[in-house]
């Protein structure tokens, strides 16, 4: 049996991958918008005063934080057999990590400083206005880096959705190993793919950390 690694293989496949990868970032921009603005009302629900509020929503975070992403996808899949994969894949990575972001964001809020409250209550600022005026630019401008650093890791967690059948980039790379028996390139050329556009990414959040004093 010949070894050696098959360059054409990777010319080959190229145009396969990228074509998977489109799909790859679809799933990864529109998660991580999910995630970010579910995540944010996840976080302002938890302050209400209400337990009929903050009770269930504690219980649904705890629920999707004990169960593997993977489970999810499958369950999501067989309940929701009219609906489209990419959409189940979308919808059940934003809200994975909707329960993530949602600490992060509360962590945020916590970090706003007491005078600011306590400013708004004096001028009788409606709470809606002292959320939106007041409160949440200061936290989310805090918690930027963290929100993306959690959008690169969804990133590298959507080869998870190809056991749902969504064709991005792994799906491509696996189905082109199994009709031309080239696992190793194919699957070598993802990598690289990943890596080209993760890393410069994870640079970024490095530099806005540092640029926001984190």
């Amino acid at each position: 049996m010949n070894q050696s690694f098959n360059w054409d293989a990777l010319t080959d496949s190229f145009p396969l991958l990228l074509e998977g990868f489109r799909v790859t970032l679809l799933a990864t921009v529109l998660g991580t918008l999910v995630a970010a603005v579910l995540g944010l009302a996840i976080a302002v629900a938890g302050r209400a005063p209400s337990r009929l509020v903050t009770v269930p929503v504690k219980a649904v975070m705890e629920f999707v934080r004990a169960t593997p992403l993977l489970v999810q996808l499958v369950g999501a899949a067989a309940v929701f057999t009219s609906v489209e994969p990419l959409t189940i894949g979308i919808v059940v990575l934003g809200v994975h990590y909707a329960t993530y972001t949602s600490e992060v964001y509360r962590a945020g809020i916590d970090g706003v400083p007491k005078g600011q409250w306590e400013a708004c209550r004096a001028l009788s600022l409606p709470p809606r206005r002292t959320w939106q005026a007041v409160i949440l630019p200061q936290a989310v401008r805090s918690v930027l880096p963290a929100l993306g650093n959690y959008a690169v890791s969804m990133f590298k967690e959507t080869p998870f959705l190809a056991v749902i059948t969504v064709q991005e980039m792994v799906f491509e790379a696996r189905k082109y190993g199994t009709d031309h028996f080239a696992y190793t390139e194919v699957f070598t050329l993802a990598g690289l793919i990943f890596l080209v556009a993760s890393y410069p990414t994870s640079l970024l959040m490095r530099k806005l950390e540092k640029r926001l004093g984190h």
